[in-house]
């Protein structure tokens, strides 16, 4: 069986990459959400196992220490982290993967799997980003702020991935993200070794 690959989406916050997730998962069945591990308490209305995999503190530094993480970060107090023995399982069960994480995960799963395809997602402008922060209506000015600054600093890295989809019109970057994810699949390696007999038959 063919080994599935591994898409890690990276965006700022605010220039939509939940939506283009979910619009990702819904157009193609063969990608799978990674659930990341996470040692904060869980917010009204997520569910252990859908949103997140809640685990206390010392259970999440236990992974750490145990090597079971691919990639994890510590975010305002709050440990974040993949199941690398999870990875693993979906791969070889010839899944897709795709890993929703920060510039310093993409960086740790590349290290490890140089092989994983990354998509940065960018916003039309930053000034366009912030008005969609701003009409999120969750977030104070100096939180706003803050996550604009952050915003510079990830989309410094923009040039460290495979693919940039500028999502200013959201139907057209969720053609953009499903069309990489299909051409991928077709590269020529992995398609002759999915379809060796079917080669190996039309060659005679």
């Amino acid at each position: 069986m063919t080994q599935g690959n591994i898409f890690v989406v990276t965006a700022p916050s605010g220039a939509g990459k939940t939506t283009l997730v979910a619009a990702l998962l819904a157009a193609d069945a063969n990608v799978q959400l990674s659930i990341s591990f996470t040692s904060r308490a869980p917010r009204a209305g997520e569910v252990d196992g859908k949103d997140y995999r809640f685990v206390d503190r010392a259970a999440f530094e236990a992974m750490i220490a145990a090597g079971e993480l691919l990639e994890y970060a510590e975010v305002y107090g709050n440990y974040y982290g993949t199941s690398l023995a999870w990875i693993n399982e979906a791969r070889q069960s010839g899944r897709d993967i795709l890993l929703e994480i920060d510039t310093q995960g993409a960086e740790q799963v590349r290290k490890l799997f140089p092989d994983a395809i990354g998509l940065f997602v960018l916003p039309p402008s930053l000034e366009v980003l912030e008005q969609r922060l701003k009409n999120r209506g969750k977030d104070a000015e100096d939180v706003i702020a803050r996550r604009m600054a952050e915003a510079r600093a990830e989309i410094g890295h923009a040039a460290e991935f495979d693919y940039l989809i500028v999502n200013e019109h959201i139907d057209e970057a969720v053609r953009d993200i499903v069309g990489i994810v299909r051409a991928e699949r077709l590269r020529q390696p992995r398609q002759a070794k999915r379809h060796a007999a079917l080669l190996a038959s039309l060659k005679g």
